[in-house]
């Protein structure tokens, strides 16, 4: 970043979306400028057809006066007048949100508030401005004028239309449009539909969530059939939602659309014939309707993968060690090891998918970069041609597996939403493995064999944030005698000369992340990657348990980095207070260790790290970087939209301003890559069949 892209900002203000400029900082304002951005991105409103604090004059009960709408929408390309208002949005701040779930309020319940919005739409006297919205980031609720020879009637809708003259993707059944989703209202999104069902229906969290992914499926599954020239019954008009008999017709389309989900996914055990969909007529209108605008196949995979992992990371979190990893942290592992299209990656222990998620947004990247979109939406082309390749990508060489049969399907309905198929992902135990008695063994056996001989395997890449734990140990003999030749022995040193021995007395126990690290490198193939999380101590502790597995390690890998983290890094995606770092090995050929033990360790240089700061403090609560004086320290960024106005599509590139994250990760990530330019990778490289080694 150049000194010309950085200036201040003061505390308490914000950059306004629209100018560009510093506006003061308040709740209202944050959802102010969130539902601006929506407008551009998702329902291509062109900047300067919108205005802030527009005013107009209202009659109401205490007489003509002038009131300011928050957000006001123009004619394209029109003056910013009274005639040429065609939209209103009011804003009210979001409600705090205390541990249970926010209930959602219906229409009747909002008659203050609609009184407003209607008053800002005016009567019959300004017939052209007839669309209104009111949200606080928690409900929304869009209303229609109609206007009539006998005044204004206002009805209730469960969306709006696009801008005049964009145009929408896919068959269009009702009067909406469907559009590509902005990554934060996606999120929003998904976390209203199944709060709605939690707290409007009185589920519990774990069921209002699984409802919520039969009918997210459904959703894709409908698109995927209206792509192929199907008709398209995943929509609601936009009364529908309002009325006993619309949402009885809802209901009959998508119970059946369901039963054609789980014939089509029979074999992929994704679900059972017992799945059904049991929310009440006035649920399932909402979440129809909350969906179905939405062209999820066009939405950037980002946006759907973080709303997934966000909503199913807060109703799958398990209590025997299954720490969901943070994002930056999953990020800087992908980055790191650089997965290619044509490599195997496995995780053994994916929980909710996110570095199999992380892959394939890593892969969808490096698509963008050969057409030179990166940034960019993709356009309906590259997204059909990009999900051909992920689909491919994720059936032949994407896999993952775990203990819980439950984050099992929903990894593999997260795999769905992104690349198309529900991928591979094995329900077994990883330690275990290839014994145990779970469904997924069989099949996992045949397409991602361990490598234990050091010399076949088809793994190119591991990635893993294993259980760890003292208080969740693993005592099982059946499990432990696979790793007594490896790392579960006791070890004791020499008296006298301080060597490390292995003593004739076996552990009874070991923590499950210390068999992990045996395990990991026996399924990668021989110059295979491995980024692994691990707890500090196995990696710093001078105790001679910890040293044998920092001896095994380095027999039979290659160490290529090594990376500490923060605690608040797993505070607030896991509860758990502890220092971990991220651990990056390279197997070690067959002839690579026999050359060593003949002619000793090689000497080689290893990238290591610190990170202070990950981007948030131990609350959750984005960190910036500031100046000397406190200033938050801004940055400049060009942001860019495709705009369908008046039939013709352009880019339009727009160029704003934000605060700088504080966070040491994406800069750590640089610099291992300026480092690999210095220094290359030790040992054989698997991609050139000369066998070059560094």
């Amino acid at each position: 970043m150049t000194e010309s892209e950085v200036h201040r900002l003061d505390e308490g203000y914000l950059v306004d979306f629209l100018t560009d400029k510093p506006i003061k900082d308040t709740p209202k304002e944050q959802v102010r400028q969130r539902i601006v951005r929506v407008l551009f991105h998702e329902y291509q409103f062109a900047p300067e057809d919108m205005q802030l604090d527009f005013a107009v004059k209202v009659q109401s009960e205490k007489g003509r006066r002038t009131k300011r709408v928050d957000i006001a929408i123009f004619a394209p390309g029109s003056e910013h007048t009274e005639d040429n208002l065609r939209r209103v949005v009011v804003c009210n701040k979001e409600p705090k949100r205390g541990k249970n779930v926010v209930k959602l309020r219906t229409y009747d319940q909002m008659k203050s508030e609609m009184s407003d919005l209607q008053d800002l739409l005016g009567a019959e006297d300004c017939p052209d401005r007839s669309w209104g919205l009111w949200t606080d980031n928690v409900d929304f609720f869009f209303v229609e004028k109609e206007t009539t020879r006998w005044g204004a009637d206002f009805h209730e809708r469960a969306d709006w239309p696009m801008a005049d003259g964009s145009e929408g993707s896919g068959q269009v059944v009702s009067s909406q449009q469907l559009r590509r989703a902005e990554p934060e209202m996606l999120k929003i999104t998904f976390r209203r539909c199944h709060n709605y069902v939690h707290g409007n229906e009185g589920m519990p969290k774990d069921a209002a969530f699984w409802q919520f992914l039969y009918l997210l499926f459904t959703k894709m599954y409908d698109e995927r059939v209206t792509r192929a020239g199907g008709p398209r019954r995943f929509y609601t008009s936009m009364s529908e939602p309002y009325s006993d008999a619309g949402r009885s017709a809802i209901r009959k389309r998508i119970t059946e659309l369901f039963e054609d989900v789980k014939k089509q996914y029979a074999a992929s055990e994704l679900f059972k014939p017992s799945d059904e969909i049991i929310l009440s007529d006035r649920a399932l209108a909402f979440i129809v309707s909350e969906l179905a605008p939405y062209d999820l196949s066009l939405t950037d995979i980002d946006a759907k993968g973080l709303a997934y992992q966000e909503l199913v990371g807060t109703n799958l979190r398990g209590d025997r060690g299954q720490y969901f990893t943070p994002r930056g942290a999953v990020k800087l592992m992908i980055e790191i090891l650089d997965p290619r299209e044509d490599e195997t990656v496995l995780d053994p222990t994916c929980g909710t998918g996110g570095f199999l998620h992380a892959t394939l947004t890593h892969l969808h990247h490096k698509m963008q970069d050969e057409d030179g979109t990166r940034g960019l939406p993709d356009s309906p082309e590259q997204g059909e041609r990009y999900r051909d390749r992920l689909r491919r990508y994720a059936d032949e060489h994407l896999f993952g597996a775990d203990f819980d049969q439950f984050l099992v399907r929903a990894t593999s309905m997260n795999i769905m939403t992104l690349a198309d198929t529900p991928g591979n992902v094995f329900h077994m135990d990883s330690l275990s493995f290839p014994k145990g008695h779970l469904s997924g063994v069989e099949k996992a056996t045949k397409r991602v064999p361990l490598a234990k001989d050091g010399r076949t395997g088809v793994v190119d890449v591991l990635l893993t944030n294993p259980p760890f734990g003292a208080d969740i140990p693993i005592s099982d003999e059946s499990v432990l005698g696979d790793f007594r030749e490896g790392v579960a022995k006791t070890w004791s040193r020499d008296k006298a000369t301080g060597e490390l021995i292995a003593s004739p007395n076996r552990p009874n126990s070991m923590a499950p992340e210390q068999l992990f690290v045996q395990r990991a490198i026996e399924w990668i193939k021989p110059g295979g990657r491995l980024g692994i999380v691990l707890p500090n101590g196995i990696l710093s502790n001078p105790g001679p348990a910890d040293e044998g597995i920092r001896r095994f390690i380095l027999q039979e890998c290659w160490l290529l980095a090594s990376v500490e983290l923060p605690v608040e890094t797993f505070i607030v995606d896991a509860n758990v207070n502890i220092l971990t770092s991220l651990l990056f090995l390279k197997r070690k050929t067959f002839d690579e260790k026999a050359a060593e033990k003949l002619n000793g360790p090689v000497s080689y240089p290893v990238f290591m790290a610190v990170a202070e700061k990950v981007g948030f403090d131990r609350r959750g609560n984005d960190l910036y970087k500031r100046s000397p004086n406190g200033e938050l320290i801004m940055e400049t960024f060009e942001e860019s939209e495709y705009l369908t106005i008046g039939g013709a599509r352009r880019t339009r590139r727009v160029t704003r301003s934000r605060p700088v994250i504080d966070n040491d990760l994406p800069v750590i990530a640089e610099r291992y890559r300026e480092f690999r330019e210095r220094h290359p990778v030790p040992g054989v490289d698997p991609h050139d069949a000369r066998g070059a080694g560094a």
